[in-house]
């Protein structure tokens, strides 16, 4: 028999193997001791189990060491790949804002995945996904609002008549923090729901067997709270098989102005101030809308909400109504600060750089009063910050509105309405001045009351109706809602 097969039994491994497969083991991984134990075999020299021993712990030693020497290979190879591939995706995201730095947001320019466009490409191509009402100029439609921080239900007649609301509002939960919680915001709108929906019916001396159709808020918003909405509308449309519609949250602000006015017919001008939105409008129709100018960063609503908080005001209802209640008590004089884009000509908003500037003027008044912070100044200093505040932010609506209101003038003679909605539009002092603003320029100011220009449950009944009676539907089986849902500009 052939000496490089012959067997030797030992601990080597704890297996019985050949010097054959040994010598191709130690091949495989580079050694060069199986001359060695080839020298033994053919001398027929026997081989200790010490010897075999120091062998296999060798042999070992270096498998060990290969293996991990090439997985520290492999991970260090695929640690770098991922470093490279998390480089690229930042410099493609960076390069995506780059090419939005100093334009407004929420505007489509392609970087949506989804947009607001009921009536399809041409703006005319509605859809009854879910059915119609079953009479086209009576009926009545529940509406359901949990975009933000209120829960609303309202019941509305297509003419318009609201026939019975409901609003829980969630100003003593979020007081203490100074701003809207979501997961609070949430939690109160799951508590909510249901009873707010039906002391609207009750109110409306109805139920929702007799209701004909159904519309929610699906966007944009916070979106653990738009869910709560969204979803409960969805099951109750498919539970008593009613047409439904997903409603967009800032239409259905614009949508207000016609349901207190119901003469105002397309086209017309908005100016849409809220607390997270500031845009001007030129409105044609259902889903059909250009953006003339938007924030380029804080909304209108966002930064009183702030100038509420550096005062110490309460914000539980909004800083809004805090700072106009203050400032009529102040002089929108004492405090000198800077109108925003004096130099940009065109009809975007910035509020960040006033609400820098607000702060920094507190701050130094603070300082001149011998005090530590604007929270101890006295109530008169405090009136003239927001005094001098409101003063500003409305003189910059006012020259943004007015350059937009020439570019319509020269280019849509049929425009010379202008439609103020939203929360903001509650302010007292900014309806004044833009309605002397309009009757200047021999236009027509038309904006829902106070309590219409808040979230509340008509807006989304209301604007469902405009819908329906387009012929607009959705499906309630796959509706989703959209944190960021900006018009489509197509």
């Amino acid at each position: 028999m052939n000496w490089k097969f012959l067997v030797m039994s030992s601990v080597f491994a704890g297996t019985t193997v050949t010097l054959g497969r040994l010598n191709n083991r130690f091949l495989r991984n580079g050694l060069t001791c199986q001359n060695f134990l080839a020298r033994a075999f053919v001398t027929h020299l026997p081989v200790s189990q010490n010897i075999v021993r120091r062998q296999r712990h060798s042999i070992n030693t270096r498998l060990f060491s290969t293996t991990n020497s090439t997985s520290s290979t492999r991970t260090d190879a695929d640690r770098l790949e991922k470093q490279k591939q998390k480089a690229a995706k930042a410099a493609a995201a960076k390069e995506r804002r780059r090419k939005f730095i100093g334009l407004a947001k929420a505007v489509d320019r392609g970087q949506f995945a989804t947009t607001y466009q009921p009536g399809g490409p041409t703006g005319d191509m509605f859809e009854a996904k879910s059915g119609l009402p079953p009479r086209k100029d009576d009926f009545i439609v529940l509406g359901i609002e949990s975009s933000c921080d209120d829960t609303g239900a309202a019941v509305v007649r297509s003419d318009g008549v609201i026939l019975g609301e409901a609003l829980a509002s969630q100003s003593h939960i979020h007081e203490e923090w100074g701003g809207v919680v979501p997961g609070l915001a949430k939690t109160a709108h799951e508590e909510a729901l249901d009873r707010v929906i039906q002391t609207a019916l009750d109110e409306a001396g109805t139920t929702l067997h007799d209701v004909d159709a159904i519309g929610v808020t699906v966007g944009p918003g916070l979106e653990i709270c738009l869910r709560v909405g969204a979803q409960r509308a969805c099951e109750l449309a498919q539970e008593y098989n009613k047409p439904f519609v997903g409603i967009h949250h800032l239409e259905a602000h614009i949508m207000m102005a016609r349901l207190e006015n119901r003469e105002l017919e397309w086209p017309f001008l908005s100016l849409l101030v809220s607390g997270g939105h500031c845009q001007i409008l030129s409105c044609h129709g259902v889903g059909n809308y250009s953006i003339l100018g938007g924030t380029l960063d804080d909304s209108l609503g966002e930064c009183f909400d702030k100038t509420a908080r550096l005062l110490g005001l309460p914000v539980g209802g909004g800083g809004g109504p805090a700072v106009e209640a203050l400032a009529k008590e102040g002089d929108p004089t004492a405090i000198p600060l800077t109108i925003p884009l004096l130099k940009r000509k065109d009809c975007d908003f910035s509020y960040a750089g006033l609400k820098t500037n607000v702060r920094r003027a507190a701050e130094q008044l603070a300082m001149e009063r011998g005090v530590e912070s604007a929270l101890e100044l006295s109530r008169q200093d405090k009136a003239n910050i927001a005094a001098s505040f409101q003063n500003i932010a409305i003189v910059h609506l006012e020259q943004r509105l007015e350059r937009a209101m020439t570019l319509v003038e020269k280019q849509d003679k049929a425009i010379r309405t202008l439609a103020l909605v939203g929360g903001v539009a509650a302010n007292q002092e900014l309806r004044s001045r833009l309605n002397v603003l309009c009757e200047a320029r021999g236009w027509t100011m038309v904006v829902p009351p106070p309590r219409l220009c808040t979230d509340q449950g008509a807006m989304a009944a209301w604007a469902a109706i405009e819908r329906l009676k387009l012929g607009s539907s959705d499906d309630p089986s796959n509706q989703e809602v959209y944190a960021r849902y900006p018009f489509s500009m197509a």
